[in-house]
């Protein structure tokens, strides 16, 4: 049977109803920049995120480039951070002036390898901006404390880890600040662009809130040049409703995920994905790795079962960033994952069928 990659119009039928009247609800009230339904999504996350303050913002990418801004992060800075990873933290880190330093990657976890972070700094690091790849934290014991120790700021990408915990504590209460991704396809996903900023630190919050207004405070007094960063309410009212069914979406995922590593337990081939036992994943992706992926990926598609490839180049290889002086092999564990990774369906609404056809079709394949 063909097995989607992912789809969110099942996910959509299933609430479509307290969709549409949370809709409804901000059309009919025309409040459509700010109001309840973002602050009440605000508090929410704030609350299970476990830190005092949550500020709704466009998307996950301005998330990363308000909080670099409202940390003080520019020209002359540099910012340690993993070549395996979408390029967003590294657009927002060259948009305010400051430079990336790619760090190598555990070829476990595919996060960051916090035992190299030391060595790649400098007089210039001002920041260290860890990514929860796949929806598993990074090693953020080791990662505070180098960051405690040598006064550098922490800004967690956890686009894609929204409900993971670090030995029990959530993802986003570690740094300065956590930055969410809503993209639809993300655990708690809008339907459009949207993110939102995790921070403890009211005096940060506020500059946070101030640089995603166009740094007024009040309106119309401009006292730095910010941008327009707001969450707006068609999203934050769809994403309350999504928000009820978070934590049981995550744990569908989870289940997928331990399907999967039961299966693929006596294939040779196939490689599953390690969380470290510290951690609880919310797999955004459930990422394995084969020797042969594009030959795998092509029969995979000719049998009709989606998968992804997350990523197929690495950063430090990428044309844009050719001016960073990084080249081919610097970073030879991310470069293999980018050769190796396979992303497998493991959306909530996936079958039990349907998982057994993945693993099925990949088993038959690899023994062949």
């Amino acid at each position: 049977m063909p097995v989607p990659f992912f789809d969110l119009t099942r996910q959509f039928e299933a609430i479509r109803a307290d969709v549409e009247a949370a809709v409804d609800d901000v059309l009919s009230s025309q409040r459509c920049i700010g109001g309840p339904h973002v602050k009440e999504l605000e508090s929410a996350l704030a609350e299970e995120v476990g830190v005092a303050h949550a500020v709704g913002v466009s998307s996950g990418t301005d998330a990363l480039l308000a909080s670099l801004m409202a940390l003080d992060i520019g020209p002359g800075d540099e910012v340690i951070t993993s070549p395996f990873t979408f390029f967003a933290p590294i657009g927002s880190i060259l948009r305010v002036g400051a430079r990336p330093v790619f760090v190598d990657i555990d070829p476990a976890t595919f996060n960051l390898d916090a035992s190299k972070i030391e060595e790649a700094l400098s007089p210039k690091t001002k920041a260290i901006l860890p990514v929860h790849l796949f929806g598993q934290a990074c090693d953020m014991t080791a990662i505070s404390a180098i960051a405690e120790a040598h006064d550098l700021a922490v800004v967690e990408d956890m686009a894609q880890a929204l409900g993971a915990t670090h030995q029990g504590r959530p993802v986003g209460s570690f740094g300065s600040t956590g930055c969410v991704s809503f993209f639809p396809t993300k655990n708690l996903g809008a339907a459009g662009d949207g993110g939102m900023i995790f921070c403890d630190d009211d005096e940060l919050a506020a500059r946070i809130r101030r640089v995603c207004r166009h740094g007024a405070e009040p309106k119309y007094h401009h006292v730095e040049v910010g941008g327009n960063f707001r969450l707006d309410a068609l999203q934050a009212a769809i994403l309350n409703v999504k928000r009820a069914h978070l934590a049981r979406w995550n744990e569908a995922r989870r289940g997928h995920a331990a399907f999967y590593d039961r299966a693929f337990g006596d294939v040779e081939a196939v490689r599953t994905p390690v969380v470290a036992e510290e951690n609880d994943s919310v797999f955004n992706q459930y990422t394995i790795r084969v020797s042969h992926r594009d030959r795998l990926r092509r029969r995979l598609r000719e049998r009709g079962i989606g998968t992804n490839i997350y990523y197929p180049e690495p950063l430090h290889t990428q044309p844009a960033l050719a001016g960073l002086g990084y080249g081919e092999g610097d970073f030879p564990r991310a470069e293999r994952a980018c050769r190796e990774v396979l992303a497998l369906p493991v959306f909530p609404e996936l079958e039990e069928e349907e998982r057994q056809e993945v693993v099925g079709v990949i088993s038959e394949i690899a023994l062949d």
